[in-house]
């Protein structure tokens, strides 16, 4: 998966890192916000990247590996 991350897929993360991201139902906020990329929530979700769980996003121990690799 780390080849075809985009640079926004990685600045997702690293709010989630951040701890600035809340999953709401299907939909993925930022400071607040609904994502403009109403994808890549989704996606990181499906790749195993950010937790699946409503409340407070979290980083899954892949998308911890990512982030130290980049």
């Amino acid at each position: 998966m780390n080849a075809s991350l985009t640079h926004r897929d990685r600045a997702v993360l690293r709010a989630v890192a951040d701890g600035r991201c809340e999953i709401s139902g299907s939909s993925l906020l930022v400071d607040g916000l609904c994502c403009a990329d109403q994808f890549v929530g989704p996606r990181l979700t499906s790749a195993g990247l950010i937790s699946t769980r409503p409340g407070p996003a979290a980083l899954t121990s892949a998308g911890h590996a990512l982030l130290d690799a980049a």
